[in-house]
């Protein structure tokens, strides 16, 4: 169920970018010979909160990695806007602005940059390396407004790759160790990344700042999911809370075929929507309430549902939860792949289902890991 997303972005050729707010600085020369195409890519843009810095965990090249991402863009499911190394030079991959496929949904939602560091054992290339990445990760952020702070609590800023595992989800704790093995600790890189450096590759302020130390929310709240699918040309069927092994532990009859569908909790918040063979992607619902089919349900009376997509939001100050939910088709034996609203299971997009085939069960639950 991976679904190609056709980039609608035209690669701007940029000669330059220029570090700082009024600091004369270097000029970084950009190679634009591996960027995605027009047909590549993902064609969603980003809200402008946070800048992505990565490592890319293997001793190569940077033109190497650029020219991976190139080519495996698709099959990988996995590329970022830039790629510095080879002793200082920048290779741009994704467009800026729109989302890569870098650190999970939330992430590539969110980030309108994000920055691969290629590994080198050379301490003289590193030093290199290192200023350029820094300056791009710092220019990056004050051109879209985004604080130089890295890895505060705020969900705005210079965000490590680390940091999104520790606090929105997954296994990646780059650029850190990366970093440590030429000497530059955490604190060395938030202050550089803060301060940035000046033409000659000095700190413009060596006055060391501290960092906030992240904090976790550490408030889970049970979150419970009652939701109902009509079945077609029927009626609605019972509804189901949250999920369970016998007859209800699912929405649906199974080899039949659904139109509309309702999902609410009972605590947070939460929008839906369903995609139909007649319609394609309807558009988000936030209640539910089945007497108002146009406000109230996902759907269209008469036409099938064969893809259903879902977010949580967390309400501020509580332990992150999401949607995990799965579905099965009339056309095949067993569920398919869980999904998760924020991507984190690798290998699936944040929605259920098999375009053109009917859905005839879904299970959805509300947590902060998968219970399927």
């Amino acid at each position: 169920m991976k679904k190609l997303n056709k980039l609608k972005w035209v690669v701007a050729i940029a000669a330059a970018f220029f570090v700082g707010l009024n600091q004369q600085v270097s000029a970084a020369t950009i190679n634009n010979d591996y960027a995605l195409s027009t047909s590549e890519g993902s064609s969603l843009r980003t809200s402008n909160n946070v800048i992505i810095a990565h490592a890319t965990g293997t001793y190569a090249p940077a033109i190497n990695n650029a020219i991976f991402e190139k080519r495996t863009w698709y099959s990988n499911g996995a590329y970022v806007q830039y790629i510095v190394g080879d002793g200082g030079k920048i290779y741009r991959v994704g467009a800026e602005g729109y989302q890569a496929w870098g650190a999970g949904s939330w992430a590539n939602a969110n980030a309108p940059v994000q920055i691969e560091l290629a590994q080198t054992y050379s301490s003289s290339e590193f030093k290199q390396d290192y200023i350029t990445y820094v300056n791009l990760l710092r220019s990056s952020a004050i051109k879209y407004g985004i604080p130089t702070d890295v890895d505060s609590s705020a969900w705005c800023g210079v965000k490590s790759h680390l940091w999104i595992t520790n606090h929105v989800w997954g296994d990646h704790v780059d650029p850190y160790g990366y970093l440590a093995s030429h000497g530059i600790t955490k604190a060395q890189f938030a202050h550089d990344v803060k301060y940035g450096f000046s033409s000659s590759g000095n700190n413009v302020n060596p006055t060391p700042t501290p960092t906030p130390k992240p904090s976790t929310p550490t408030d889970k709240k049970a979150v419970h999911v009652t939701y109902a699918l009509h079945q077609k040309g029927k009626k609605w069927l019972n509804p189901v809370k949250d999920f369970g092994s016998v007859s209800n532990g699912f929405a649906g009859v199974p080899n039949s075929v659904h139109d509309m569908l309702y999902i609410k909790v009972n605590h947070g918040s939460t929008k839906y929507r369903v995609h139909t063979k007649e319609d394609g992607w309807l558009p988000w619902i936030k209640k539910a309430d089945k007497n108002d089919t146009v406000n109230g349900v996902a759907g269209v009376k008469g036409h099938t549902i064969d893809g259903v997509q879902m977010y949580y939001t967390t309400p501020s100050g509580e332990t992150y939860q999401q949607a995990y939910y799965r579905s099965q088709t009339t056309q095949r034996a067993n569920y398919l792949g869980t999904c998760a609203d924020n991507g984190t299971v690798s290998g699936y997009d944040s929605w259920a289902g098999m375009l053109g085939e009917p859905l005839d069960r879904l299970q959805i639950h509300i947590n902060d890991n998968s219970k399927y």
